[in-house]
């Protein structure tokens, strides 16, 4: 691939066209909003001038609901030899651009699984998909060579290519990334009108709980709006599981022996089930969850505490293999949490403690 049409130059499209750019490919920027494109050409992720003639690659990046159309109307005017979008939802552009009786052979569906909670060019990063899966959805009417390309891309962001069928990928992004954006939502939803002194406890759990919650809404109308009936079905299997776990805690409550008994039984049945579910989310690098052992660092908050942290483990012979930090409420000094290989955990501890720092049981 020699050159690149980015069309829609938000997050993904920005990112994408930086990776692009970084590897030589030469990069047309074009959007909707001209001075959107202009910026995204001032990050240097390409030129906002229009291409002279066909490109080897047209990267549509529009929302769900203006994929087919933005398409459709690329693929009219020959702007490229293969065409790919990396809308969150696969099935219905596809169905789409059949219903207009477009040929596809030169069309490919693809996702990234990647972002963030910003959006926009200014967000957009060249290793924002790096080692994230990137779903392609061929048929067997997608051209060889387009497939090719779309690897080619994805090779080039660095990412991880997974072949799925379209249906079967909406899905499969219904239940873990679109529903639990909306759960996310519902929960910081209580957050809104709750007291201050309520809001002040909150700790690192509420915040992982509503981390994806602070996405722009906009942008979720339209995904959710392309994926509504997977999503739907989803949401009314929690309703039910909602519905059990309330009729448990209410016997919880109760004075008899017998339906505390049963509550009891009713809350741990759903926190079991949950423990089977997470420990199924895979761990580093998509691989097999592993248990790690966590080591509780005391730090202020000041510059070049968590360089000094992680120099020291290195002078143990420690790999950190994540880290988490808790900040402590109206303080200026937080938790460290480093998590490590069990076997590890003591030589950490131990290697810090001499160093001075202190150390959470």
């Amino acid at each position: 691939m020699r050159t690149a049409l980015v069309i829609g130059t938000g997050l993904i499209g920005t990112s994408a066209a930086l990776a692009l750019t970084q590897r030589g490919v030469t990069v047309h920027l074009a959007d909707h909003d001209p001075e959107q494109a202009r910026t995204a050409a001032a990050l240097g992720a390409g030129t906002d001038a229009a291409p002279e003639g066909p490109v080897d690659l047209a990267v549509v990046a529009a929302p769900p609901a203006l994929v087919a159309d933005v398409l459709a109307e690329a693929m009219a005017r020959g702007a490229a030899r293969g065409y790919i979008d990396v809308a969150s939802v696969k099935g219905g552009p596809r169905r789409e651009l059949e219903a207009r009786g477009v040929d596809l052979t030169s069309y490919l569906g693809t996702h990234p699984m990647s972002g963030r909670e910003k959006s926009g060019p200014l967000a957009a990063t060249g290793d924002l998909f790096e080692g994230r899966p990137w779903v392609l959805t061929p048929t067997r009417d997608t051209d060889t060579e387009v497939l090719n390309l779309a690897l080619e891309l994805v090779s080039h962001c660095r990412a991880v290519p997974v072949v799925m069928d379209a249906d079967a990928h909406d899905r499969a992004v219904a239940l873990v990334s679109h529903m639990p954006h909306l759960v996310s939502s519902m929960v910081a939803a209580r957050l809104e009108h709750a007291e201050e002194a309520a809001v002040r406890l909150c700790g690192q759990g509420i915040r992982d709980v509503t981390r994806i919650a602070a996405s722009d809404p906009r942008m979720w109308i339209d995904i959710l709006s392309a994926n509504p009936g997977p999503v739907a079905d989803l949401l009314g299997d929690i309703a039910a599981d909602l519905e059990e776990t309330v009729r448990a805690l209410r016997s919880l409550q109760s004075s008899d022996d017998d339906k505390r008994r049963e509550g009891s039984a009713g809350i741990e049945a759903v926190l079991r089930r949950g423990n089977a579910g997470q420990v199924r989310v895979p761990g580093k690098h998509g691989s097999a969850p592993r248990v790690y052992e966590t080591v509780a660092v005391l730090i202020d908050d000041q510059p070049g505490q968590l360089a000094r942290i992680f120099a020291d483990a290195d002078r143990a012979g420690v790999n950190i293999e994540d880290v988490r930090i808790e900040h402590a409420t109206g303080q200026q000094a937080g938790l460290v949490q480093l998590m490590v290989e069990p076997r590890a955990a003591s030589v950490l501890t131990t290697a810090l403690r001499e160093r001075g720092w202190a150390i959470r049981q």
